[in-house]
Parts: C-alpha cells; structure tokens; sequence
C-alpha cells in the first residue's frame, strides 16, 4: 500500500542516512516525494514505491478531518 502522507510530515525510515539520522521531513509531494533528513539538512527525491518500501513509520500525528468525531 502507497503512503498518504501530508507536507512536513516526520518520517522514519528503515536504514540510517550516512549522516546517522533515521529521521526525514516531507518537503514535496507529487509522483515523486521529496524528503529533507533532519540530522544534515540533506534533500533527496524517491518515487512513492520506493518510499513505501523504505518506511518504518510516520511519526506525525494526524487528526482525521474526513470524519467529525463529536
């Protein structure tokens, strides 16, 4: 299954960045995701299928705004 990711998500992802940060910031979405590692402020771009199989797990909280919950 395709990630439903939203801008400035904070992403982890399986492997560590050579810099040792496992953790990234979603800077642009499209065909192509772009994501920002925030240990070296690094930007690289990866197709959503290669995302998905590179991601551990979204570590944004996200309301559902689909669905109002009284």
């Amino acid at each position: 299954m395709l990630p439903d990711l939203q801008l400035k998500d904070h992403l982890r992802l399986r492997k560590a960045h050579p810099c040792g940060s496992y953790e990234w910031t979603v800077v642009r979405l499209g065909a192509d995701i772009g994501l920002e590692c925030k240990g070296c402020g690094h930007r690289v771009m990866l197709t959503r299928r290669e995302l998905a199989k590179r991601l551990k797990t979204n570590l944004t909280k996200h309301e559902d705004t689909e669905q109002g919950n009284p």
